[in-house]
This record gives structure tokens, C-alpha cells and sequence, in this order.
């Protein structure tokens, strides 16, 4: 495996591989990997010649008010996760090297970038589109890998690559959760051991709203209500938003009629989390 810091360098590796006649797997990543990188990455084994994984916490997609710098850097871990499973090149650019001086172009996905996440987080999904478009053009992946976790995210990638005839395939795979459910997230690291055991009332809300699915009910208000309520149980957890949202275009529906998206952002305590399941009724 190699570790690769310059965009020139990478772009000349993905060309060689082609050259070669070999097909790129692609996993973006903010680093510390967690089991859902790690099946994201086997996935990408499996179908693709050789594997990417870029890790690069981006800052144009974190508000001034955000977790830029604290966000876990475990760089040395992740090198030895990424070598064990196989991947052929780590990407590892610094800030500098992806925004240069006078950086001026930006990607916005509009009216899918600021509902859900988007509403809460200003700007949030416009540094997400343009430094995973830049990342595409640099690594020049046949596939890449996403988990169901960041759905919102997950949608607005693929509408971006369709927009802009972006020769890539995404695959948005399964989202990979703790034995109580919690869904993997680097961001869990920052949980308190007490929050830790309250974090999992988020996916078991999202279970409540597929067995009320399930027993009948279509009302999207009488759903939301529900899951607002048990995670109202719990002293350290606030709602940002919870979404029963159309899947393809990420608008709220007033009854669930097919299959749809169930969205949340919470605090508990100080850490944002965020958790969704795709519902078919």
C-alpha cells in the first residue's frame, strides 16, 4: 500500500492503473475508520481491481461554529486499518493542497442541500458536493462507496455526478451499527459514558416509526410524534429535526404511501448525531 499527499501524484497513479486496465474502487473518508469504512472498503475489493481510500477532513464543509478541530485525527490507525484491509493507496492531502490560495469554485445542489441536515447546517452540503466532485476528478474512480448513514448526503452525490455526467458509479451500501444499534460514526468518540448508553434511543425511535408503518398508520405527523416522544425520555438528547421525506427528492410527505426515507439529528449532550432508515410500506 501507498501513501499518496499530492494531487498530481494520485491523478498519475489512477492513469497508470487505467493504463493497466484496471478498475477503480473509491471510498472518501474524514479518517478515523470505523467497521462502516471498513465494509465500505471489503465491498470495494470485491468488485473493483484495485482501492482507493481518501482520508482528508475536509474545512469547507464544517461552519465556523463546528468540531473543524477537534474532529478525530488518527491517521497512523488508519493507515494500519486501511493496510490490513487490503487497500492499494491512501490519498492524504492537507488543506492547502485542496484549496490553494484564492480557492474560488464551489458545487451546490440546490434545493437538496438545504432541507434536513442542510437547514441546521448552512453551507454544510456545498463544501461536501464540491470536494467529493474534486476528489472524483483527482482519483478517477469506476466506483465509490457510500453508507445509508449519511442519506441526505448520499443523494445529493449521486444527483450531483448525474448533473454533470460524472463517469463514476456510486453504491450507497448498508449502514453498519453498534450491538444496540447506535449507528458507527467517528463522531461517537465524543460521547460521555451516560450518553453512550442513551445514544441508541435514536434508532430505536426509527425502529417505533417502522413498526407504526408497519401496523397501519401512514400519518407522517402521528409517526414523528411518537419518536418525539421516547427520545424526549432521555435528559441528555435534543432533536434538531426528525423527517419522513420522499427518497429520491428529499421532500416531507404528509402520508406514507410507498417507500420513503425517516430522518433525525440529535444532540446528546454536546455531539450531533444523525440516523435514518429507508422504509418500504
Amino acid at each position: 500500500m501507498i501513501i499518496i499527499k499530492k494531487i498530481k501524484k494520485m491523478a498519475a497513479f489512477s492513469r497508470e492503473l487505467r493504463h493497466r486496465g484496471c478498475s477503480i474502487g473509491f471510498v472518501p473518508t474524514m479518517g478515523a475508520l470505523h467497521q462502516g469504512h471498513l465494509s465500505l472498503i471489503q465491498k470495494a475489493r470485491r468488485e473493483c481491481d484495485k482501492v482507493v481510500v481518501s482520508i482528508f477532513v475536509n474545512p469547507a464543509q464544517f461552519g465556523p461554529k463546528e468540531d473543524f478541530k477537534k474532529y478525530p485525527r488518527v491517521f497512523p490507525r488508519d493507515v494500519r486499518l486501511c493496510r490490513k484491509a487490503g487497500v492499494d493507496a491512501v490519498f492524504y492531502p492537507d488543506a492547502k493542497e485542496m484549496y490553494p490560495d484564492n480557492y474560488k469554485t464551489y458545487i451546490l445542489v440546490s434545493d437538496l442541500s438545504d432541507v434536513l441536515c442542510g437547514k441546521f447546517r448552512p453551507g454544510h452540503f456545498k463544501g461536501v458536493a464540491t470536494v467529493v466532485a474534486k476528489l472524483f476528478n483527482i482519483v478517477q474512480p469506476d466506483t465509490a462507496y457510500f453508507g445509508q448513514k449519511d442519506a441526505q448526503q448520499a443523494v445529493i452525490i449521486g444527483k450531483m455526478a448525474l448533473d454533470l455526467n460524472l463517469p463514476v458509479k456510486i453504491k450507497i451500501m448498508p449502514t453498519w451499527r453498534e450491538k444496540d444499534g447506535l449507528a458507527m460514526s467517528s463522531r461517537n468518540l465524543y460521547l460521555s459514558k451516560e450518553e453512550r448508553k442513551e445514544a441508541p434511543v435514536l434508532f430505536q425511535s426509527l425502529n417505533l416509526a417502522e413498526g407504526l408503518i408497519g401496523s397501519g398508520i401512514s400519518s407522517t405527523d402521528k409517526i414523528i410524534r411518537a419518536m418525539k416522544a421516547i427520545i424526549g425520555e432521555k435528559k441528555s438528547a435534543k432533536i434538531d429535526y426528525i423527517s419522513v421525506v420522499d427518497l429520491e427528492n428529499l421532500k416531507p410527505l404528509r402520508r406514507v404511501t410507498g417507500r420513503c426515507l425517516v430522518a433525525l439529528a440529535a444532540w446528546i449532550g454536546r455531539t450531533r448525531l444523525i440516523d435514518n432508515i429507508i422504509i418500504r410500506r
